[in-house]
């Protein structure tokens, strides 16, 4: 799963100069959308490998996927002001990538924070938002649930060995997740972390941390209904875990309320915060939405 011959890379600049890091998997192909991939808070583009790859084999509809890193996370460069690390910058980076790549229109799917970059795109460059598989993320996030991020973030223990990393993710996650199987953990953490003089370090900068840091958790978090909104004509998956702490079942019926666009939600069994997207049946869910998306338009 680690060999490059699968994706092409990429590194581009942002408004602001700062290197920023692409994978390509696939090619274009006519009639069929082509795929951007956004990560979570501390995550990188490696989370989407599998899937990537997935959807660019399929041997019936292979499919051109994009995958990026943000600013601060993967490949990408460490940005000397971490309070640059926001969602709103994050947007512009991905309208950035957009450009470079060459991508007028596309599918989006949005893991966590990924899913509020999309939410900020919708008012920046609707255009390009073909349709959005929002990964458990939605509107309105948990309190509890970003709490518990934080907890976990900071007291964040640095594993010996992969071996090691696996059993700590298990006891960390384990509850949220008994679906997983060993195989799943096992690429989990090789998504999760880098090898930095043969110490698995996690693969972000630090300074990250600062953002969860300033959250004041004893007044209510923003919501991001407006943005949502935004997206009402635009055909939507969401996807949640079925022990999920950051998105609750009453946000997504919320979400569903008054939208012109088909949306189809799909639970993840035995999944919590976020949802692996190459396990069980969703990569079948998710060929099958960007088919019908492809087919509408």
């Amino acid at each position: 799963m680690n060999d490059t011959a699968a994706f092409r890379e990429h590194l581009f600049s942002a408004e602001d100069g700062l290197t920023l890091y692409a994978r390509e998997y696939g090619s274009h192909r006519d009639n069929m959308l082509p795929v951007i991939c956004l990560a979570g808070l501390t995550r990188n583009c490696r989370d989407f490998d599998p899937l990537a790859r997935l959807l660019a084999n399929d041997g019936v509809r292979p499919r051109h996927v994009f995958t990026l890193d943000y600013r601060g996370r993967g490949k990408s460069g460490y940005d000397p002001d971490w309070r640059n690390y926001n969602i709103m910058k994050e947007a512009r980076d991905v309208s950035t990538a957009l450009t470079v790549l060459g991508i007028e229109r596309c599918v989006f799917i949005g893991t966590s924070r990924g899913g509020l970059v999309t939410m900020m795109l919708a008012g920046m460059r609707p255009g390009a938002i073909a349709a959005a598989i929002f990964n458990d993320i939605g509107p309105v996030i948990e309190g509890a649930g970003l709490a518990r991020i934080r907890t976990q973030l900071r007291k964040q223990p640095r594993p010996g060995d992969a071996a090691e990393a696996v059993a700590l993710q298990k006891q960390a996650h384990g509850k949220q997740f008994p679906a997983l199987s060993e195989e799943d953990w096992t690429r989990q953490v090789r998504a999760i972390y880098r090898n930095e003089k043969n110490q698995l370090v996690p693969d972000y900068d630090p300074k990250l941390l600062k953002t969860l840091e300033a959250i004041d958790f004893s007044q209510p978090l923003p919501t991001y209904w407006q943005q949502w909104r935004g997206l009402d004509r635009v055909p939507m998956m969401i996807l949640r875990g079925e022990t999920s702490d950051v998105l609750s079942s009453a946000s997504v019926e919320e979400m569903q309320a008054d939208r012109v666009a088909p949306t189809e939600v799909v639970t993840a069994e035995g999944q919590g915060h976020p949802p692996l997207l190459e396990t069980g049946k969703l990569p079948k869910h998710i060929a099958a939405f960007l088919a019908r998306v492809d087919r509408g338009s």
